[in-house]
């Protein structure tokens, strides 16, 4: 084994322990998670590093998918949490938090 190759096995290693962060909002706006702010929420999580995603009541979407994000039928009140697998990309979970979180 190289030198080099055991370099390249450590940087591996330290990524790997990188944890993932959530947040839980509540659905603010009248109309709850609809098609544009769906395609707000797919293009800010395009943007991340790792995966992002929604769960809402133990189902969880693809937040990068428009389609996955309709499919969880967020109306106002509900209670999502929005997370990322790397701890990176929390700039991304912020911003899904806040759209979100706008009455829109």
């Amino acid at each position: 084994m190289s030198r080099e190759t055991g370099l390249l096995c450590t940087k591996y290693l330290k990524v790997s322990h990188i944890k993932a962060i959530s947040r839980k909002t509540t659905v603010k706006s009248e109309l709850g998670i609809h098609a544009r702010p769906a395609a707000m929420i797919a293009k800010a999580a395009a943007d991340a590093v790792g995966e992002v995603w929604l769960e809402r009541e133990g189902e969880r979407a693809d937040a990068t998918s428009i389609i996955d994000i309709l499919t969880l039928g967020c109306s106002k009140g509900v209670e999502i949490e929005i997370g990322v697998e790397d701890a990176s990309d929390r700039p991304v979970l912020d911003r899904i938090f806040e759209l979100i979180e706008t009455d829109e």
